[in-house]
């Protein structure tokens, strides 16, 4: 008798587990998270979404804290058939981003490049990454654009460096396509399995999201 219980509990316990989970996520979900990822979703249906998911790649590239992802993700997962087409319009937007970054950091730097950095506490590390290109050249970027390292510190950077442009914009151009491309292959092949999961689970993966891009600041400071 006892022997069948137990096998019972077995039986039972994924399911119970997985309840507890989503019980566990939902308890720390605050209302207005799940507002702005329904908000998001349906953004995706707006004529105006476009514009949007544009423009924060695009201010991401040179001064804004935040990733496209937190909109690309959402949107594409409500929009399957647009999935590409956000892809490629945050790689043109994080490319032109990208080069007015650059452009702060080569003409801009004693007043806006360094008023930036000095907001994210790292102007001592950026002296550090200047000194790097000598040493490392394109593999800085190439690197850097496809870690969780803020791309606007790489950006700003290369400018304050002194890196050649037209190498600046071809590896950007690899790194930021290869980069959102890469997370709509996913997106597209594992889309429903994402979606159930952000659903269930918003905000731990929202927190694991949120630790991810501090770290890069982090890693952005500590290792140069």
């Amino acid at each position: 008798m006892k022997g069948r219980r137990f096998r019972l509990r077995l039986a039972f316990a994924p399911r119970l587990w997985s309840k507890g989970a989503s019980s566990f996520g939902r308890s720390f979900e605050s209302p207005m998270l799940r507002r702005l990822y329904d908000w998001t979703l349906d953004l995706a249906n707006r004529p105006y979404a476009v514009y949007a998911i544009a423009a924060v790649s695009f201010a991401e590239s040179s001064f804004f804290p935040i990733p496209p992802d937190i909109m690309l993700v959402p949107m594409s997962l409500a929009n399957p058939k647009r999935i590409w087409f956000y892809a490629l319009v945050c790689g043109i937007a994080s490319v032109l981003g990208g080069l007015v970054g650059y452009l702060i950091g080569a003409v801009l730097y004693d007043s806006v490049g360094s008023w930036l950095l000095n907001v994210y506490g790292l102007t001592e590390s950026a002296n550090k990454f200047r000194e790097g290109y000598a040493h490392y050249g394109h593999w800085v970027i190439l690197l850097k654009g496809l870690t969780p390292i803020p791309y606007k510190l790489v950006t700003i950077t290369s400018g304050f460096a002194g890196y050649d442009v037209f190498w600046f914009t071809v590896l950007s151009v690899v790194t930021r396509f290869g980069r959102f491309f890469i997370l709509a292959l996913l997106l597209s092949q594992f889309g429903p399995f994402i979606k159930q999961k952000l659903d269930e689970h918003l905000a731990p993966i929202l927190t694991v999201f949120t630790i991810t891009l501090i770290g890069g600041f982090f890693a952005f400071k500590y290792l140069f």
